[in-house]
């Protein structure tokens, strides 16, 4: 996925979860979040940003935050809505006779349900942007959301789906991402009841870069092996 027209800012604050200010050149522009996790350890002052400039002149802000460059990582993509663009256009390009975004299973939406003969998948998808000493891990605040989704996979597990979680690292030289108990140890819990139901855990690395983000290729090609 690639995005319009982007400009280069620097990281001033964030008054709330939707909204920071940035200098661009050297005026402090307010801009829109696209992410409502805390980003604590993204979002300091003085760091490096890739804002988006939006189309609609009737818009409160004129920019969306789309990344920051971390010490050691690069840039990450913090775009919530990444995620689910990136593995859209990943499945478009896998062997499945039928794809749908945005299914109902039992009590909840699953972000695609796939279809290969006579086998039917499910898949959630979940952004990593936290990185601690070179691993990556989710949530970076509490999640029920993402805890009820687990809870359902198993389940659908268990009748016979074929069930992924399938986490989209946006940034580069991260393979792996762990649940980040800390913040939200029920969903560790969760995520290995999960596992021992069958479902099954993909990391998908990206390639970031400023104006774009998209799954590797490579990456993506081990992963097929779980999908036959």
């Amino acid at each position: 996925m690639r995005y319009k027209q982007i400009v280069k800012g620097k990281f001033h604050s964030r008054p709330n979860r939707f909204i920071a200010n940035v200098f661009i050149e050297d005026k402090i522009e307010t801009v829109h979040v696209k992410n409502t996790g805390r980003c604590k350890e993204l979002l300091l002052p003085g760091a490096d940003v890739i804002l988006e400039a939006g189309d609609n002149p009737n818009r409160k802000t004129a920019y969306d935050l789309i990344a920051v460059y971390k010490e050691k990582i690069g840039l990450v993509n913090i775009d919530s809505q990444a995620p689910n663009k990136v593995v859209a256009e990943w499945l478009a390009k896998q062997d499945f006779t039928y794809v749908k975004p945005e299914y109902t299973y039992g009590k909840s939406r699953f972000d695609f349900y796939m279809e290969r003969g006579e086998k039917k998948f499910l898949m959630e998808v979940k952004g990593c942007t936290l990185e601690i000493d070179g691993l990556g891990y989710f949530p970076d605040a509490p999640t029920e959301r993402g805890v009820k989704h687990l809870r359902e996979l198993a389940k659908a597990s268990l009748e016979g789906y074929q069930c992924y979680l399938a986490f989209v690292i946006q940034m580069e030289g991260v393979k792996e991402v762990l649940p980040y108990t800390v913040t939200h140890p029920e969903f560790g819990d969760a995520l290995n009841e999960a596992k021992d139901a069958g479902v099954k855990i993909l990391y998908l690395q990206c390639r970031v870069e400023p104006d774009m983000l998209e799954i590797k290729s490579d990456a993506s090609a081990k992963l097929l092996e779980g999908f036959l």
